[in-house]
């Protein structure tokens, strides 16, 4: 690790307060988009400093919206609440899909609180917006197209209707859906397809509320059969939704993005290239421009996160044990500071660790501490992957809205108790 130190010590700036983050905003100047990504779904320091960061863009910087890796309709209820709604609080709370903690947390009410604050002394045209980008709301799109068309446009309630009805008999259950496609000719698509074509435009909400039903079913028939196709129809997904997003604000508008390393980043920098899949990172940068997007990831050596030991199960605030040998985050746990921002030259090249392979800490909503040496790293070229990179020594989980379970293992010492 000695070789990487005076590297880092070139390229590291230390980062205690948002006026630290003033080189990033200099370097955001001319991106219409900007994705701030986090290695886990449920670390304070992740949502607190992307929040901080995403504050002085839209103040200072004129951005326009903030697109999220969350559901269309319970974000469509934010965006309701920062346009000068009730509380956001409010909204939040309202999350009831699995993983609840990803946006129903006092970090993100913190935000929206600031954004409704912000939006209360501008002029309705230009109030800053909170969007979902994601795939997975089926079943709570379908109904809130149905509920928009039976007001405003009754004789377009047959065809949704007919979707809907065809999703019926899978009792809300995506995985049911995706196994009777490939053992029956039981696929939904040519209705939705139907549907899609004929609410198109009518309504920016229903419209894209219709592009949701019509990308998950797709990722939910694509999902059971295993490989890249069902990651690729989300990332292309949530790459159309900002694409139609921006379209909706108009020509001058700029997006800030919130998710996943595993998504801010570009595939082609990572094995995940390997496996054929790609990133929204990677196709913004197709779609916009490299001088246009500016990808940030986000990393931590040690600490504790909220996830959940399976798809579903209770949320835990769970240790983060210290990172494997060789990984990125024990180079910069023995060379950065405790908290730390890099803001990467643009053109190639450069030094060792922003071109050497490297292992990189992902973890996701599904966790087990005690496999952390063996997974949760993706190989990755640092310099190639972001623009720039926010590093926390040591984090701490968020805290959620809904109970919270509290695993107490220390993490230096789990999992081997020694």
């Amino acid at each position: 690790m000695i070789r990487y130190g005076d590297e880092v010590a070139s390229i590291a700036r230390p980062l205690r307060d948002p006026g630290d983050l003033e080189i990033l905003l200099d370097r955001a100047a001319g991106a219409r988009v900007v994705m701030i990504g986090e290695a886990t779904h449920g670390t304070h320091e992740f949502y607190e400093w992307r929040a901080a960061l995403t504050r002085r863009l839209i103040a200072e910087r004129g951005f326009s919206f903030v697109a999220v890796e969350g559901d269309w309709p319970d974000c469509r209820r934010v965006d309701g609440a920062v346009r000068g709604g009730a509380d956001p609080r409010e909204a939040l709370v309202r999350y009831d899909r699995w993983p609840t903690w990803m946006w129903a947390n006092e970090e993100t009410v913190d935000f929206t609180r600031w954004l409704r604050e912000h939006n209360a002394s501008r002029a309705p045209r230009d109030r800053a917006g909170f969007h979902g980008l994601d795939v997975y709301s089926l079943w709570e799109s379908m109904r809130e197209i149905l509920t928009w068309l039976r007001e405003h446009d009754p004789d377009l309630v047959p065809a949704a209707l007919d979707a809907y009805r065809c999703f019926e008999p899978y009792a809300e259950d995506p995985n049911a859906y995706g196994w009777a496609t490939q053992f029956v000719p039981a696929s939904c698509e040519d209705r939705v397809v139907e549907m899609l074509t004929t609410v198109r435009e009518r309504d920016f909400g229903v419209w894209q509320n219709a592009e949701v039903v019509a990308g998950a079913e797709g990722y939910y028939r694509s999902m059971v059969r295993g490989g890249p196709e069902a990651w690729n129809i989300r990332d292309r997904h949530m790459d159309h939704t900002l694409d139609r997003l921006l379209n909706h604000y108009g020509p001058e508008s700029k997006a800030v993005v919130w998710a996943h390393n595993t998504h801010v980043g570009d595939a082609r920098a990572t094995d995940q290239s390997e496996y054929g899949e790609v990133t929204l990172g990677q196709l913004a940068r197709e779609r916009f421009g490299d001088d246009e997007v500016l990808l940030i990831g986000l990393g931590t050596y040690r600490g504790s996160v909220v996830a959940g030991q399976t798809w579903g199960a209770p949320m835990e605030s769970m240790p983060v044990p210290p990172a494997r040998a060789g990984s990125l985050e024990e180079i910069l746990h023995l060379t950065a500071p405790p908290c730390g921002l890099f803001v990467f030259p643009p053109a190639p090249g450069g030094p060792d660790l922003l071109t050497t392979v490297l292992p990189h800490r992902a973890v996701g909503v599904v966790y087990r501490p005690e496999r952390e040496r063996w997974s949760n790293y993706v190989p990755t070229v640092l310099g190639e992957r972001y623009d720039a990179f926010l590093w926390f020594d040591e984090s701490q989980a968020l805290r959620p809205l809904h109970t919270l379970r509290v695993d107490s293992r220390e993490p230096e010492t789990f999992p081997s108790g020694v």
